[in-house]
């Protein structure tokens, strides 16, 4: 799909460092659910998981859940390292206690984000809208108290879906998520020129993608234009956070270019486009296309290596573990 989280952007394409997503904060600042700090036992699966130890990793977090059966906190993080281990079901029982434990409306979201992200694993985007609409929900009630932040995160959490969908082919879904997400980030009440631009920019650069995927080439090359525009005018009035943004312009353009078979162009933007899971199975799928299967399967292995649990990581994650099987 993060500006608070930042971008298509911070929240929806930015990696998300491992150890956050364990000690994961409220809806808005990421993913999961309590903070603290981290059980012992889930840092042990944490770091034998890195080593490739993914056995001994799933026996160290089954140990610690039943160690810790009423631990919020454990729930998410067990849940957030079963599902990078493939392990869905189990994960969203995690999950699921986590959200059954939270302790208030904010915790209680935040469970249910990563619920959605464990749905997002299995390429699943009708329950990870599902969860997501939930958090969406949660936001709809901070909009007396934190109009600002509550509108935004109503924004993040549609294209966070809509993202999701995207990427699990449901193009109609996405289109119909992105456009409640543009429509309530604009509902900012006085908001900063910067930041209306930037949901235009993510508006124009979804519009763009789907339509590529669509095989409308016209209108995918439209909507980049218009999403180069937006920059431009973000640029304008606020540098710093256009600066952000301009890393995803190439992922844009990378994107537009593979799904209309311009193959060069796509291996070029990509190039520019960033290392998260998702631009590396893109990077993956482009070398492929153009017969280098060596670089694919080196784009692949990195992909795999994600110990994220966002966006990015559901679809790349898995695709790659698939690629190199």
């Amino acid at each position: 799909m993060s500006a608070a989280s930042s971008s298509i952007l911070r929240t929806l394409f930015a990696p998300v460092i491992f150890s956050a997503v364990l000690l994961a904060q409220p809806p808005g600042g990421g993913r999961g659910g309590p903070g603290g700090p981290m059980p012992e036992g889930l840092r042990q699966a944490q770091q034998l998981l890195r080593d490739g130890k993914t056995d001994d990793a799933l026996a160290a977090v089954r140990a610690q859940v039943a160690a810790s059966p009423d631990s919020p906190q454990v729930a998410n993080g067990a849940g957030t390292l079963l599902d990078l281990m493939g392990h869905g079901t189990e994960a969203r029982q995690s999950f699921q206690k986590a959200i059954d434990l939270a302790s208030t409306p904010a915790a209680k979201a935040a469970a249910q984000r990563a619920m959605a992200m464990s749905y997002a694993f299995d390429s699943d985007c009708k329950n990870t809208a599902k969860y997501e609409q939930m958090v969406f929900d949660y936001w709809v009630t901070q909009t007396s108290a934190d109009p600002h932040n509550a509108w935004y995160q109503q924004g993040e959490m549609a294209d966070e879906a809509a993202r999701v969908c995207i990427d699990a082919g449901d193009l109609n879904t996405a289109e119909k998520y992105y456009k409640i997400g543009y429509e309530a980030g604009l509902k900012e009440p006085d908001i900063a020129p910067g930041r209306k631009q930037l949901w235009e920019f993510r508006w124009e650069h979804a519009q763009a993608r789907i339509a590529a995927r669509r095989g409308n080439a016209a209108e995918a090359n439209k909507h980049v234009a218009a999403a180069q525009a937006a920059l431009d005018r973000m640029s304008a009035v606020d540098s710093g956070l256009a600066n952000q943004q301009k890393q995803f312009f190439p992922y844009l353009t990378g994107y537009v270019a593979f799904y209309t078979g311009d193959y060069q162009t796509a291996l070029a933007d990509f190039l520019q486009a960033g290392s998260d899971p998702f631009i590396l199975c893109m990077l993956g799928q482009t070398y492929e296309k153009l017969g280098d299967k060596e670089k694919a399967m080196d784009a692949y292995r990195r992909a795999a290596a994600s110990t994220a649990h966002n966006p990015p990581a559901a679809y790349g994650r898995p695709f790659a573990r698939k690629k190199l099987s």
